[in-house]
């Protein structure tokens, strides 16, 4: 039976786009309540006037393209990682693995979301006029300095390499790396308390919980 597991991909892509598709429109508000609204309820109400629903989506096709992709090889690398550390250690694949074979695992994660998140986060600067990368030219009003995401890691790829595209890395190794252990551990150790019988697969909602809680 093969270690890899496609399906383990594919349950972190759907999660990865539901938190966008649930977390975007609050992000939204939250960026735009302090811009000449008396408050938060105003702010939505005023948004729901002038755009409609379309207008808590604005914007969200990069996160949603970014995101899902990300959570997908993050969630399907560790699974199958686990699953790998198991089968080498223990002869089968199914076999709990241990607190050190977790930590193993989830380490290794925050290192593969590192290699993933940092050129993401360079683009998302580019796309939402924030971030790490500047945009607009220095003393020159409405100047753009870059046209969009594609145009930004063209741009950075040529001045400074593929360095550049990982700037701050070493932050994110310290933060990421600790990171996912201290969530994915807890994560998974609450999915085995959550389905005692022993089963292989733990139910949706006991994963629900497990996640909510690591």
């Amino acid at each position: 039976m093969s270690v890899f597991h496609l399906e383990d991909f594919i349950a972190g892509w759907i999660g990865g786009a539901s938190s966008v598709v649930v977390g975007h429109p609050l992000d939204t508000t939250r960026l735009q309540a302090g811009n000449s609204y008396r408050n938060t309820i105003h702010c939505v109400l005023s948004i729901y006037k002038k755009e409609t629903v379309a207008g808590f989506f604005k914007g969200m096709s990069f996160p949603l393209a970014s995101i899902t992709v990300y959570n997908s090889l993050v969630f399907g690398f560790f699974s199958n990682t686990q699953r790998l550390i198991s089968k080498y250690r223990y002869g089968n694949e199914r076999q709990a693995c241990g607190m050190l074979d977790l930590t193993v695992a989830s380490a290794l994660t925050g290192l593969v979301s590192v290699g993933l998140g940092a050129p993401s986060l360079q683009l998302a600067g580019s796309a939402s006029g924030g971030g790490n990368i500047q945009l607009r030219a220095v003393g020159v009003a409405d100047q753009r300095l870059y046209r969009g995401p594609l145009h930004c890691v063209s741009s950075v790829l040529r001045s400074e390499g593929l360095q550049g595209l990982y700037r701050g890395a070493g932050a994110m190794v310290l933060r990421d790396v600790p990171g996912y252990t201290l969530y994915f551990i807890p994560y998974t150790v609450l999915c085995g308390l959550l389905s005692p019988d022993g089963k292989s697969n733990a139910h949706p909602a006991s994963i629900c919980l497990a996640g909510g809680l690591a």
